[in-house]
């Protein structure tokens, strides 16, 4: 049975360099023999989590987008940086998938899951602090992140016209993160 990994940017900007990136951890993954479920978060119309909302019960969305993490061994996030950390969309689709139904478990869309990070921006650490930020929020929810991650700086001159990235060994790198995520959920789900 392949592993399964459910693959999404934080940004649902139009040119946004994390959505061109995360195809090339995805070719990482498929390549390693993972089934990738490519989704995009600006399909899922979540309010900003506010537990009275969630005293009615979660949004649809919010619900749909759980089933995809209970679905899913593995996460592969692109992670803008904005202002040092991630962004108000990729914290409020993570608190929603969060929050137990009734008679669940707390955090259980999360538990025992493994994640691999990437992230592009336009400045000189490439969303290396956004890292760091995504990386506590995931392993204080239960979800080991692997070692392997990338950031790629000065986003803005990094991507060459066919969407692959101009330094060779930043798109290896990229695809590597991918491949770790998709080799380690083959051994640890076989």
């Amino acid at each position: 049975m392949p592993a399964k990994i459910l693959a999404f940017a934080g940004s649902t900007r139009k040119e946004s360099f994390n959505r061109k990136l995360l195809p090339l951890a995805v070719a990482g993954a498929r390549e390693a023999g993972a089934e990738v479920t490519l989704i995009e978060l600006s399909d899922y119309d979540l309010p900003l989590f506010n537990q009275d909302l969630e005293a009615s019960g979660p949004p649809a969305a919010a619900t749909k987008l759980k089933q995809l993490f209970f679905e899913h061994q593995g996460l592969l996030i692109a992670s803008p940086e904005y202002n040092s950390s991630i962004t108000p969309l990729l914290k409020n689709a993570l608190d929603w998938v969060s929050r137990p139904a009734p008679g669940e478990q707390n955090i259980a869309a999360f538990r025992g899951k493994a994640a691999g990070l990437i992230s592009a921006s336009p400045g000189q650490l490439g969303g290396m602090r956004a890292l760091v930020h995504l990386r506590s929020i995931l392993g204080n929810i239960d979800v080991l992140v692997i070692p392997t991650q990338t950031a790629v700086p000065q986003a803005m001159n990094a991507f060459a016209d066919d969407g692959s990235l101009k330094d060779a060994k930043q798109q290896a790198n990229v695809k590597l993160v991918g491949q770790k995520l998709a080799e380690l959920l083959l051994k640890l789900h076989r």
